[in-house]
């Protein structure tokens, strides 16, 4: 019997939730793509990365704005797109290996910004 609940779980760990949450890093059409995907069961663990993709996008688009400004602008942005790609590889490996940490640095403050989505 306990065998079959580990076995359970194994499954539980490996299925539709951590598909969406992967695809939720998957460019900004798989952000949405998983949004949609996650609005019939609303899997928390995807819910929960969704979250994390999305601040990650929104901070994005700040940076490409910041850009627009000469010299200082570039130069933000630049060093805020490397910041930000980092973010994005802690996001995407923890997704995969099924865990819920937030991004460093900013991920509280997605789940805080995010907590109704």
């Amino acid at each position: 019997m306990e065998n079959q609940q580990s076995q359970s779980n194994i499954i539980e760990k490996t299925g539709e939730d951590k598909t969406i949450a992967v695809i939720a890093y998957l460019t900004f059409i798989g952000l949405i793509i998983a949004f949609v995907m996650n609005n019939d069961k609303k899997y928390e663990f995807a819910s929960f990365h969704i979250k994390q993709s999305l601040g990650l996008v929104l901070i994005s688009v700040g940076l490409f704005i910041i850009g627009m400004i000469p010299i200082l602008g570039w130069i933000i942005s630049l060093f805020g797109s490397i910041f930000l790609l980092v973010l994005w590889i802690f996001g995407l490996i923890n997704a995969i290996n099924y865990q819920t940490k937030p991004v460093p640095v900013l991920g509280n403050y997605f789940i805080d910004w995010f907590k109704n989505i």
